[in-house]
């Protein structure tokens, strides 16, 4: 079992080696990596750049800023529902009241 420092370092550098293959600087490979942050992210991007293959830098800042957006918007659904979840608590038992 890998630890989650090793899949983030595997996953940044094929995503880096994937990025120069395609003629672009390793530069936007490694800031590629830091915006999107997880292993699950870079991997999600290299599949993109292995499958489309894309010729300009814009193409590909504009895919990794839509992963980047999708995974803002459903860390923002995950909240909205933690935070309905206990107002539904709320409503069903009310307030505890400590003695």
């Amino acid at each position: 079992m890998y630890s989650n420092k090793e899949l983030w370092t595997f996953a940044k550098d094929e995503l880096v080696s994937m990025v120069t293959a395609l003629g672009f600087p390793a530069e936007l490979g490694y800031e590629m990596a830091k915006r999107l942050g997880s292993p699950r992210a870079i991997n999600r991007m290299t599949s993109y750049l292995a499958n489309e293959k894309p010729k300009k830098v814009e193409i590909v800042v504009d895919e990794m800023l839509a992963i980047c957006e999708e995974i803002q918007t459903w860390k923002e659904k995950k909240l909205s529902e933690e935070a309905n979840a206990s107002y539904n608590e709320l409503l069903r038992y009310g307030f505890e009241e400590n003695p």
